[in-house]
């Protein structure tokens, strides 16, 4: 309990990031239809995002190294607040993608700085069970992210300003706490293509995860609109989407003690090819009515958002303890390329070809992952580890060193 007590200014401080940084995705969404944006103009406003993201995951270890872990929150969180209040002043195109650039940036910057301190406050007896408590505020602040995307009017000054109030909250847990600010590594190489080279079914995957999840959070308000669906419904929606990814870690992650992890994700990604076919089917539209799109959008989430983790693990299972951390951010660079381009290409099916392509969209992403999973299977025969599952965040880079830890205390 004193451990918790102590962190508990980190998990707000995450809480309160998600809430803003989770909003802001559909408000953007959902403004860009109200002020007449194309579905592809707003897929390239969410793909800007992750090009802030990238290089927030580059910049912001090299911030903390010169100013610190609070300076650097706060520099961060400040431009992201600036880039919030800045939507409705000019409504352009590539100002917004701009802007949004900058709160990718925030939002890797945020996520390295709190990763790392809360890293340092834990040991490797406690680290696996806190960082779960750290994953449950932060899923927790994206799912109130979404309900709040029910009560927002969208392109509305009022809608940005609350977005942006939830930012300035976040500063005061770290700004009161007395935790003494840790330090990173000296170094960190930058190695982008070590995870081909050590497995490329693990990059299939990561990429397809990518763009899958981007195309969800940042499209997926259009697919819903489009539907007929109200603004309460679109927050639900999206957050059924997020709680089915989170409770399937749970027996997916007994599943991948058991059997191969290459083997579950190709069983994952038939799933979600059957779900999104399942979509697109007459007699469901006609047995469920809108009551499909949540029960399906919450199954598609339970197998989609896993496999990041099954990826990340088998690369672990192949990888030198002391490419570890370098792994980590080569599997985020290639997560982050697959995001970057969904959005764009998600949103201009949706233009020409209707709301349902977007699934017919997934169900060809998987179809690829699948065939690819069977291809390598056949490559490199199955290798049966003894290593357990983990729940791996794409967060931040800083991320790797947990993970690094956490397996070490398992090899010990």
């Amino acid at each position: 309990m004193r451990v918790l007590i102590s962190i508990s200014a980190l998990l707000m401080a995450v809480f309160l990031v998600q809430v803003s940084t989770g909003t802001l995705g559909p408000l953007d969404a959902l403004s860009g239809l109200a002020i007449g944006f194309s579905r592809t103009e707003i897929g390239m406003i969410g793909s800007s995002h992750f090009v802030g993201f990238i290089f927030g995951c580059f910049l912001s270890p090299l911030l903390i190294r010169r100013v610190g872990h609070a300076r650097t929150f706060s520099f961060v969180t400040g431009l992201s607040i600036i880039a919030v209040l800045l939507h409705p002043l000019w409504e352009n195109l590539y100002f917004w993608m701009l802007l949004r650039v900058f709160s990718g940036i925030a939002v890797a910057g945020a996520a390295t700085v709190i990763e790392s301190w809360l890293n340092a406050k834990l040991n490797n007896e406690n680290r696996s069970r806190y960082f779960s408590f750290y994953r449950i505020f932060d899923m927790s602040g994206a799912l109130v992210a979404q309900a709040l995307i029910a009560t927002l009017p969208p392109a509305e000054f009022m809608a940005y300003s609350l977005v942006a109030i939830f930012l300035c909250l976040s500063f005061f847990p770290l700004a009161l706490t007395k935790s003494v600010q840790p330090a990173l590594p000296d170094h960190m190489n930058w190695r982008p293509f070590l995870a081909v080279r050590i497995s490329p079914i693990a990059v299939a995957g990561v990429v397809i995860v990518g763009a899958t999840g981007a195309a969800v959070r940042m499209v997926g308000p259009l697919f819903a609109f489009d539907s007929n669906l109200s603004s309460a419904q679109i927050g639900l929606f999206l957050a059924l989407f997020i709680f089915g990814g989170a409770i399937s870690q749970f027996p997916v992650g007994f599943l991948a003690d058991k059997f191969a992890k290459r083997t579950l994700m190709m069983a994952l990604s038939l799933s979600t090819v059957l779900i999104s076919a399942i979509m697109q089917f007459e007699l469901v539209t006609q047995f469920l009515g809108t009551y499909r799109y949540f029960i399906l959008v919450f199954v598609f989430g339970m197998a989609t958002m896993p496999i990041y983790s099954l990826a990340a693990t088998h690369a672990n299972d192949l990888c030198h303890t002391n490419d570890m951390t370098d792994l980590s951010a080569s599997l985020i660079f290639f997560f982050a390329l697959g995001a970057i381009a969904s959005p764009i290409l998600a949103g201009s099916l949706i233009d020409s070809y209707g709301p349902n392509s977007l699934f017919v969209y997934f169900a060809i992403l998987h179809i690829a992952l699948f065939v690819f999973g069977f291809y390598r299977v056949i490559r490199r025969p199955v290798i049966h580890f003894t290593k357990p599952y983990r729940y791996i965040p794409r967060t931040s880079l800083f991320i790797a060193k947990t993970v690094k830890t956490l397996r070490g205390t398992h090899n010990d």
